[in-house]
């Protein structure tokens, strides 16, 4: 009986490990969201590819001084519908591309060599916002 509880204990443990090794994104992929008053920024993501990755990690430095004011979306280039926006907006693995609040494209940064690009490109989506 003691056996048994302590290999029950280790299996919890290592699927513990593998389910906090799993990865995350902690953004929406609702691309219905685009144009629904707010503005948006929308990464290109293929999970295979590490460019894309790069570029969510820019996000995440961005993200809590700009998320009340822009909606931060990833279109998952594995899956039809982001596949789909990947063809019309021309958006490959890593590509930032950034609405309106009326959901018109308004500029497209292809893999952002630093956050700080980034933070221009968004800089520049609150002017346009305001005119």
């Amino acid at each position: 009986m003691r056996k048994w509880l302590i290999y029950m204990a280790i299996i919890g443990g290592v699927l513990a490990l593998v389910w906090s090794q799993l990865p995350r994104s902690p953004y929406s992929t609702d691309l219905a969201r685009i144009g629904q008053g707010q503005p948006a920024l929308v990464l290109a993501y293929d999970i295979q590819s590490m460019g894309g990755m790069a570029v969510m990690g820019m996000m995440d430095d961005l993200r809590g001084e700009y998320a009340e004011r822009i909606a931060f979306l990833v279109a998952p280039l594995g899956a039809p519908h982001g596949q789909a926006f990947g063809n019309r907006f021309g958006a490959t693995n890593g590509s930032v591309v950034l609405f309106s609040a009326k959901g018109t494209a308004v500029n497209t940064v292809h893999l952002p060599a630093n956050t700080a690009e980034l933070q221009k490109a968004l800089e520049s989506l609150l002017a346009r916002s305001h005119e």
